[in-house]
Order: structure tokens, then C-alpha cells, then sequence
């Protein structure tokens, strides 16, 4: 397997070492969320030194992380999604099909020529569609069944969607995911008053998968945020879709520890509105992870039963909303600690999406200088209509201790993200 290094090679100076090695066979703890429901989460931790591999570059990777065998797969250094075939770098050109240029893009479908009535269609937009294609082909990569991916030191994803669907039992820790940017965003003049941009790919995306395990882990644009993008139509080039979305009728998630840093769509939980699969599932547990600067979706709900304590959001500018309560949703949100920024108000917290409840408590805000107890439930019925009911009907059960205080937050907090794993 080119680029990839069997981890059992004793004497490597470059392998996954002993404790790297331990933190890699560790299941998901009893009782740690909703992952730990059922069979519970152990990802690739019984599998044999045929099936544990260090890998440092997107092929290898690639190759490493399927099959449903366990297996256990050590990131070092950089693996970047714009790889070839061959394993050399390639660019959004070295993806693009001969029928599309965002120039004649732009120019066909302009509002003032193509109106708004209708989404884009003709040959320009099925060449765009081809584009897309194509660049899914180098920077989506699917993830089997009982894996456990780990990232040494500051390893990390670029330009890589990590796909883990129709997989259940996985396990990903200690990785950098940046910048799933898409190379051909489409426009949809549809999609609301003003019409939108909208992208393709999220950094991870948890689809028709149970038992899933996410710690650890830092996500973000990189060096490519979308406050530098261009503005076409009067709407901003959107190349970002998702951080970390769970949907299709996943369930049994655990998301801890993470730090999700300066992204506007953030973790989307459930595809749509339509009621059918979706229903009894994306039961998801969120603990200890921090929100730093981030947009939107954090998390937006749909049908799940949501709990979300003990996590840190700093709120700034470009903000929504943090927890949106979509249709059915059942969120439990206790002891999360806000910090509110640029004016921003604790009663824009939650948002509406066709939701009508949420049990919240606990919640500390500071806002300057004042910092204490605030309920956000209450702050947003004040100026709301309708109001949230106060009891979302269920009581989680499985927490793998009993909620800290929202004042503790930010202090244990601080042992979030990539590179602290172990410290936690």
C-alpha cells in the first residue's frame, strides 16, 4: 500500500509509539452518550498488525481506511484531498470539465439574463455538475465499517471529506480537518428572497451510520476562510458547506471534545423536514466541545433526541444562531457556557426551525463584564412568537459523569481540540 507503513514495526521513529498505540484500542467508555448505547463503540480496537497502518498521504488513506475488518489507522503529517491518482498535487482547474468556466457560469446565469424563477439547467450547469464529479472522486473518502482513525501530533485533513457512511462502529480522534472547499459551488436563485450559493462537501459527514465516536478533534476553514470569498448576484461565494453533519438516519453519536472554529454551517443533525426514516433516530450526545466563532448550526436539529452539556461557545460577528430547534427535535441543552460578543443578544441562542420545544438549564452568559445565570429559554419566549415549550420530553441517561457546572466550562474546555488527547 504506497505511503502507507504497517504501525507494528518495531523501532520506527516515526510510528504511532506506545501511547499513541494505547489511546488507538481504547473504546468509547460505558455510558459516554449516546454512542455508547446498544453494542457500543470500540472502532478498530481488535484489530490484528495486518490491519493497523500509519499513512501520510491521500491515497494511502484512502486505501487504509476500507473494508469492514477492524482496523486501526494512524494521519501523520498532512493528507491533502487534492491528490491524484498518481499521488501528484492537483488544483480545482486539474478538476474542471472543458464545458464550464465560473466566467460563462456567471454570465448564463445571471438574474438579470436567467431571471429567478428556476434553478440553473442547460450545458454550462451539466458541465459544472461534471466538475463536481469529478473533484468528489479525489477529496470524498469513505470510511468502513470498525475503524479507528487517529491523527499523530498535529495531523490533518485537508481538502478531504471524510465519509462515513452505511458504517457503523467508527471512531476518529485527535485529527485537523480544514477546508473541504468546493471548487463549483451552484447557484440557486431559489433558495430564498435573495437566492444563495450553495456548496458540496463537509469536512465529516455521518450518514445511514450507528455507533459513532467523535473526540478530539479541531475543525475549520484554514487559510481559506469564507470572510475572503467574493460576492457574485449580491450573495457571498459560499465554497463551505458543513463541519461535521450527521444525518440519513445515523444514530448513536457521540461528539466530545472537539473545537469548531471560525465556520458559518456548522453541524447539521437530520437531512430534512420529511417525516418517515429519520424518526426514533440521531440520538446524539455533545459534551465539553467549544464553538468558537462559529456561524450557525451548532448543532441544528431535526427529529433527534439532542444532548447537548457542558460546551463553550464564544459568540462574534457574522452569528445566527447556535442551537436551532428543527422539526420534531428534542434537545436537552445544560450547564453550556456563552460568551456574547459585538452586541450580540442571549435571546438569538435558539432559533426556530419549526420546533416547539427544548429543556434547557443551567446556562451561564457573559456578556462584558456581567457573567452568571441566564435562561436562554426565557430570554428567547420574551421576544419570540411562539413560545419554546420548557420540557422536550425525554431525560438523558447516558453521560459519562454528571454535568459540571456551566462555570467550570471554560476551564475544562481548554483540553479540547487536536493535539490535547490523552490530557482530557
Amino acid at each position: 500500500m504506497a505511503g502507507a507503513t504497517p504501525a507494528a514495526a518495531t523501532g520506527d521513529p516515526s510510528g504511532p509509539g506506545w501511547w499513541a498505540s494505547q489511546l488507538a484500542r481504547q473504546p468509547l467508555a460505558a455510558n459516554d452518550g449516546w454512542a455508547a448505547s446498544g453494542t457500543g463503540t470500540t472502532g478498530g480496537s481488535a484489530a490484528d498488525d495486518a490491519h493497523v497502518f500509519v499513512v501520510r498521504d491521500r491515497n494511502a488513506f484512502a486505501a487504509a481506511v476500507t473494508g469492514t475488518d477492524p482496523k486501526i489507522v494512524f494521519v501523520e503529517g498532512v493528507v491533502d484531498g487534492f491528490t491524484s491518482a498518481e499521488g501528484n498535487p492537483i488544483t480545482c482547474a486539474d478538476l474542471t470539465d472543458p464545458g464550464y468556466t465560473l466566467e460563462s457560469y456567471l454570465a448564463a446565469y445571471d438574474p438579470a439574463v436567467w431571471g429567478r424563477a428556476a434553478d440553473p439547467s442547460g450545458p454550462i450547469e451539466q458541465a459544472r455538475v461534471r466538475s463536481v464529479a469529478a473533484q468528489r472522486a479525489r477529496t470524498e473518502i469513505k470510511v468502513g465499517a470498525n475503524t479507528t482513525i487517529v491523527g499523530l501530533g498535529d495531523a490533518t485533513l485537508k481538502h478531504v471529506t471524510l465519509m462515513i457512511d452505511g458504517a457503523p462502529n467508527v471512531i476518529v480522534r485527535n485529527l485537523n480537518f480544514q477546508d473541504a472547499a468546493d471548487c463549483f459551488p451552484r447557484w440557486r436563485p431559489t433558495d430564498g428572497a435573495e437566492g444563495n450559493w450553495n456548496s458540496e462537501y463537509d469536512l465529516v459527514s455521518v450518514r445511514r451510520s450507528t455507533n459513532v465516536w467523535i473526540d478530539h478533534n479541531t475543525f475549520s476553514d484554514g487559510d481559506n476562510p469564507d470572510s475572503n470569498q467574493p460576492v457574485y448576484f449580491g450573495r457571498p461565494w459560499q465554497v463551505h458547506d458543513g463541519a461535521l453533519d450527521i444525518t440519513h438516519t445515523s444514530d448513536l453519536v457521540t461528539v466530545s471534545a472537539n473545537v469548531f472554529t471560525h465556520h458559518d454551517k456548522t453541524m447539521l443533525i437530520g437531512s430534512s423536514d420529511t417525516v418517515g426514516p429519520d424518526v426514533g433516530k440521531l440520538r446524539v450526545t455533545l459534551r465539553d466541545n467549544v464553538f468558537d466563532g462559529v456561524g450557525q448550526r451548532a448543532p441544528r436539529v431535526r427529529f433527534g433526541q439532542v444532548d447537548v452539556y457542558n460546551n463553550f461557545f464564544r459568540i462574534a460577528e457574522f452569528y445566527d444562531y447556535s442551537i436551532g430547534l428543527g422539526i420534531q427535535s428534542a434537545v436537552v441543552a445544560e450547564n453550556n457556557f456563552f460568551v456574547l460578543q459585538d452586541g450580540i443578544t442571549a435571546d438569538r441562542i435558539l432559533k426556530d426551525w419549526k420546533g416547539t420545544a427544548v429543556t434547557e438549564r443551567g446556562s451561564w452568559v457573559k456578556d462584558g463584564r456581567k457573567v452568571g445565570p441566564v435562561s436562554l429559554l426565557d430570554a428567547y419566549n420574551a421576544t419570540h412568537d411562539p413560545d419554546f415549550g420548557a420540557d422536550a420530553g425525554w431525560t438523558p441517561a447516558l453521560r459519562r459523569s454528571t454535568p459540571l457546572p456551566a462555570y467550570a466550562v471554560p476551564l475544562v474546555t481548554l483540553l479540547s481540540g487536536a493535539g490535547r488527547l490523552g490530557l482530557h
